[in-house]
């Protein structure tokens, strides 16, 4: 079995973003996130895994099913802490936990264990494995090497190209068959896995891939009208069913497209500031695997608030409510990403990062690339 890579006590009060912590993002603020996926990548219990067993041959501890994502409690979330390292190995290449870091990655992104990962999900009875959420975050690990120009990057890159080319035959196979969107608001969710697979697509100039996650997004949400956010949050979210459709729809459609749409999709949104129109939740028990959720989706509606900003026109008078919300919700997602509880530090992070580094904004995820912010991180490429 392999050793923890790195140990971190959990309960440290260090990890707590205090309100003004919440609006800036340096090394120092990096190190806390970091530390969190240092602490999980190579911690292989507790465990949750979703592994169809065919025979007796199956039975086998996670390490061994899957040598690279093994850790961080499930397969998604050890996937998402190598990206959460990552980007910040890019974004603050010369801070403390640097080191640790690339040697976390380098033990974890080996050639071997990246083949006999993609081995894994071409099994027999794997066809649903992880989608897309999963590969979603499989490819913006994978979009987030090749967009790095490093020496170790490149060589993990090639490393794990026979499995991310089985994530997008999986993903080329399902898309066309999927009837319906998912509407939820956890991992199955179509708009969210739709977005981040858009992004890596266009990063990585995968046209075809790109074509059908456009033609995908159009069919399943250009004719919606009026998304129930009154609804929203179920008590188990982390992803908003409403906000996540808006911010997949913002990456193709044109500027006044998109301005038109979201009036008819979320007619409910202010022009003028409004304090009951969208508020942060609380977990009402940050221990809880499923309830430690709704911390997750303050992340998330913040950093998708982001993005409808983003693609609105600068004179259009939803964007300071809009940004107002978004910058509420990151201070309260940011708040609850404390490391206290390991069932929301595993992963935690890693929406606090794409969040913070603006990854879902970067330039090459829109149709017009001039009207992005470029996160430090892009402009270092």
């Amino acid at each position: 079995m392999k050793p923890v890579l790195l140990a971190v006590l959990f309960f440290a009060p260090s990890l707590a973003f205090s309100a003004g912590e919440a609006s800036t993002f340096d090394a120092k603020a990096a190190e806390r996130f970091a530390k969190l996926a240092l602490a999980c990548v190579g911690k292989e219990y507790p465990n949750k895994i979703s592994h169809v067993l065919n025979s007796d041959t199956d039975v086998a501890p996670p390490h061994k099913l899957t040598p690279a994502f093994y850790g961080c409690y499930d397969w998604h979330s050890s996937v998402h802490g190598h990206w959460l390292l990552v980007r910040l190995l890019r974004t603050f290449p010369d801070a403390p936990f640097a080191a640790a870091a690339r040697d976390a990655l380098g033990k974890s992104l080996t050639a071997e264990n990246l083949k006999r990962e993609a081995a894994y999900i071409r099994g027999e009875g794997r066809a649903s494995f992880e989608r897309p959420y999963g590969f979603a975050w499989l490819l913006q690990l994978c979009a987030e090497l090749r967009e790095w120009d490093d020496e170790q990057a490149r060589e993990m890159s090639v490393n794990l190209r026979p499995l991310e080319d089985a994530a997008v035959e999986r993903l080329k196979n399902w898309l066309p068959k999927l009837s319906h969107p998912v509407r939820i608001g956890e991992h199955d969710q179509t708009a969210f896995g739709l977005g981040l697979i858009l992004d890596y697509a266009r990063s990585t100039k995968n046209d075809s891939l790109a074509k059908l996650a456009t033609e995908s997004t159009r069919k399943f949400f250009l004719n919606d009208k009026s998304c129930p956010l009154n609804y929203e949050p179920s008590g188990e979210d982390f992803l908003s069913p409403c906000l996540a459709e808006a911010d997949v729809m913002r990456r193709v459609l044109s500027r006044d497209e998109f301005s038109k749409w979201l009036k008819e999709f979320l007619p409910q949104i202010p022009t003028s500031a409004s304090a009951d129109w969208l508020q942060p939740v609380v977990s009402p028990d940050p221990s809880d695997p499923k309830l430690a959720h709704l911390d997750g989706l303050n992340l998330s509606r913040a950093w998708m608030l982001e993005g409808i900003v983003s693609a609105l026109p600068a004179d259009d008078a939803r964007r300071p409510v809009l940004s107002a919300a978004a910058d509420a919700h990151r201070r309260a997602g940011l708040a609850a990403v404390t490391g206290a509880h390991y069932e929301g530090g595993h992963w935690l992070g890693s929406f606090a990062v794409y969040l913070t580094t603006r990854r879902g904004t970067e330039k090459f995820q829109a149709p017009n690339p001039n009207n992005q912010i470029t996160s430090q991180a892009g402009r270092s490429k």
